[in-house]
């Protein structure tokens, strides 16, 4: 799963093996290792009403309410976005790049203009 954070945004995208993990699971969770501690984030399939972030100082987790997550892991919806609060949050299934990186992707859904 990969994180990125910019102002008030949280974008999260998770390769295939992970999209099965959340529909079998219902939890994601990954952590940054820092001399001073980790810092957790995790995505999480709930029975909430409404996407939910939170973060208690060394996690943060995104709460995505089952209907939600579901319609996500089983059909050809690329992601989905809300809110919580002032952040904003966006999921989305990760493509392969266009271009080479040096990144594993393996395990990332083919692009669609890629010709895999």
């Amino acid at each position: 799963m990969k994180l990125r954070i910019r102002g008030n945004s949280i974008r999260l995208r998770l390769g295939q093996t992970e999209v099965a993990t959340l529909r079998e699971g219902g939890v994601i969770e990954e952590s940054v290792a820092f001399a001073g501690g980790a810092l957790v984030y995790a995505i999480e399939r709930r029975d909430v009403p409404a996407i939910a972030a939170s973060f208690d100082g060394k996690r943060i987790a995104v709460a995505v309410p089952n209907p939600i997550a579901l319609d996500f892991c089983d059909g050809d919806r690329v992601g989905f976005e809300g809110a919580s609060g002032a952040v904003r949050v966006l999921v989305e299934k990760d493509w392969q790049c266009l271009a080479p990186r040096g990144e594993d992707e393996s395990d990332a859904y083919p692009h669609p203009e890629g010709g895999s």
